[in-house]
């Protein structure tokens, strides 16, 4: 997105964290580890942006590893960027982000039914019961968020210098 002269505006965030803690999800929490998702499952999915997981809300998409949303698995996580549309609900990110309203990401997935793939647990010092995922066989959103379920999660806005001869070759 191109609101003022010469800037180009990114979201930025990661919608996973390895091996941090959720909120309470639903009467329990989990751990999503290392190893849990591959590069190639990002790699070979059709992952969109939704503002809030709202299907109605959709900024990017990466289909097959190509579009407008890239996605970089690394040893921290899941890390997503995108440009801000033009279109309205650019905007509406945009405000979002600039007044502090969104500042953490989510994400849609699906844990593989193979045997191994999760193990539940309870954990008397947080008193709730963990489920542990060990391998995820299904991406579907990366999110920017109101309401995290997991805390160390991020979501920002970058804005970019354009140079005069980007411009000219986009036309």
């Amino acid at each position: 997105m191109k609101t003022e002269k010469n800037k180009r505006y990114f979201v930025e965030g990661y919608a996973l964290i390895f091996d941090s803690l959720s909120e309470n999800i639903g009467g329990f929490r989990e751990i999503i580890h290392k190893g849990a998702i591959t590069q190639e499952l990002v790699d070979n999915s059709d992952v969109f942006v939704r503002m809030d997981h709202d299907n109605q809300m959709i900024l990017a998409r990466s289909k097959n590893g190509e579009g407008s949303l890239q996605l970089t698995l690394d040893d921290k996580g899941l890390k997503y960027r995108f440009e801000v549309p033009e279109f309205y609900r650019g905007k509406e990110i945009v405000a979002h982000l600039r007044r502090k309203e969104i500042t953490k990401s989510s994400f849609c997935f699906r844990v593989s039914p193979e045997k191994g793939s999760e193990h539940w647990e309870y954990d008397e010092t947080i008193d709730f019961a963990v489920r542990h995922i060990y391998k995820i066989d299904g991406l579907y959103d990366v999110a920017p968020v109101y309401n995290p379920a997991y805390e160390e999660t991020t979501c920002y806005l970058v804005e970019e210098n354009i140079n005069i001869d980007d411009i000219q070759n986009e036309e």
